[in-house]
């Protein structure tokens, strides 16, 4: 456990322009200072609107960011409701508009729980996923903190292919220590091959080596793959409370556009709370808790919108190289990580949900939503109250890894 307050002071001293905003009491969320996002289409009404307040404008394929005026000192909560109720004016269409929202990673969310990687070195190194026969391809598109070379999958194409654009950052801060989420999209990529191994990933950075970004690079990370071909299976292990408990507009257009042969799987969060956590509350997506062996994880985030659980403690999976600045405490190097790693959190849950979909649709020749149907299949597995349905793994640290293969 560590001090959410200091962490959070951190959140804000590396990112300037992020504010907390709390319209209700006790229900914070992190937004984008003075930024509103707005659906392309609804870009040139919404300067209109915002003009008095207006500096520039930020244009995508589907989503536009405008900047407003820091002088003006506009509350873009408000103004982003009001948008969205046709900007005040009666006979004005509503808009789709939301404030930029702070996204994290999970184990960190500033409000919550938090969780670091631990070295595995007392451990054998998990034995990489073996071949599975396969039907047809399966793409799992991983967007996160990035890919770094690993020895399960270096040699693959479709990690060489796109190698050099994904790695991971280990160090923005130049501190001479591992970024407190460095290595978390490398890590959910071994998680999803222990389930799909004869899976192909696709990974894009959205959240730096801190674990935060923001919507607009969820959004765009989603155009990117649609132009790209899209996948079958997206993991968001990432998501944030929103300022007025509603699921971002934008953000759940550039889902859809995704189609329903694309299953997102997403994170509900480490905060132990209830409060519905986006995209995972969002009735599209996949959202997934996290077990302690038999039982709810003591911080998973819970509710009528969580439609799954998987074992989310003391989760081993592939990791980076690093050595950090701490010294060997009794012959154990406390920060020095040769490629393995133990963590916990939601984050490690979403994987073995989305992978064990993904390798399905694989060994069975089925799109992707059948997939899903099967493996959240309510009759045919265990259902937990407010955890949704049990998908079962055996990855968690004092087990024998196993590689799961399609029902």
């Amino acid at each position: 456990m560590f001090d959410q307050q200091a962490r959070l002071e951190r959140v804000l001293a590396r990112h300037t322009d992020a504010v907390v905003v709390e319209p209700f009491p006790g229900r914070p969320a992190l937004i984008r200072r003075d930024e509103i996002l707005v659906a392309g289409r609804d870009a040139a009404t919404a300067e209109t609107l915002v003009r008095r307040w207006y500096d520039s404008r930020d244009d995508g394929n589907s989503v536009t960011r405008l900047r407003l005026r820091a002088a003006a000192k506009v509350d873009v909560c408000e103004l982003a409701a009001g948008l969205g109720t046709g900007g005040g004016q009666r006979r004005q269409r509503r808009l789709s508009a939301a404030p930029n929202h702070l996204v994290h990673g999970q184990p960190m969310w500033w409000s919550g729980p938090a969780d670091l990687p631990r070295p595995s070195a007392s451990l054998a190194a998990p034995p990489a996923p073996g071949a599975d026969a396969a039907r047809r391809d399966v793409a799992v598109a991983i967007l996160d903190t990035g890919l770094s070379p690993h020895p399960w999958y270096a040699d693959t194409d479709w990690y060489r292919e796109q190698r050099a654009e994904v790695t991971e950052v280990l160090d923005a801060d130049l501190d001479y220590d591992l970024d407190a989420q460095a290595g978390h999209g490398t890590f959910i990529a071994g998680v999803v091959l222990r389930h799909a191994p004869a899976a192909r990933l696709r990974a894009r950075r959205v959240i730096g080596g801190d674990g935060v970004g923001d919507e607009l690079g969820v959004i765009r990370a989603l155009e990117w793959l649609a132009a790209w071909g899209g996948a079958d299976v997206v993991n968001l292990s990432l998501g944030c409370h929103t300022f007025d408990d509603r699921p971002s507009p934008v953000l759940a257009s550039a889902i859809a556009a995704l189609g329903r042969r694309t299953v997102v799987v997403a994170c509900a969060g480490n905060a132990a709370t209830d409060r519905p956590f986006w995209p995972a509350a969002m009735k599209p997506v996949i959202g997934v808790g996290a077990l302690d062996g038999d039982v709810p994880a003591a911080f998973t985030n819970h509710g009528w919108w969580v439609d799954a659980c998987a074992q989310g403690v003391d989760v081993a999976s592939t990791f980076v190289r690093f050595d950090g600045t701490r010294p060997p405490v009794h012959g154990i190097d406390p920060d020095l990580f040769d490629g393995y790693a133990i963590w916990s959190g939601t984050s490690f849950a979403t994987p073995v949900v989305a992978g064990r979909i993904a390798g399905l649709a694989a060994s069975e020749g089925l799109d992707a939503a059948a997939a899903a149907d099967r493996v959240l299949d309510p009759v045919a597995h265990p259902v937990l109250p407010d955890l949704g349905v049990v998908v079962g793994s055996r990855t968690r640290v004092g087990q024998e890894p196993e590689i799961v293969h399609a029902e």
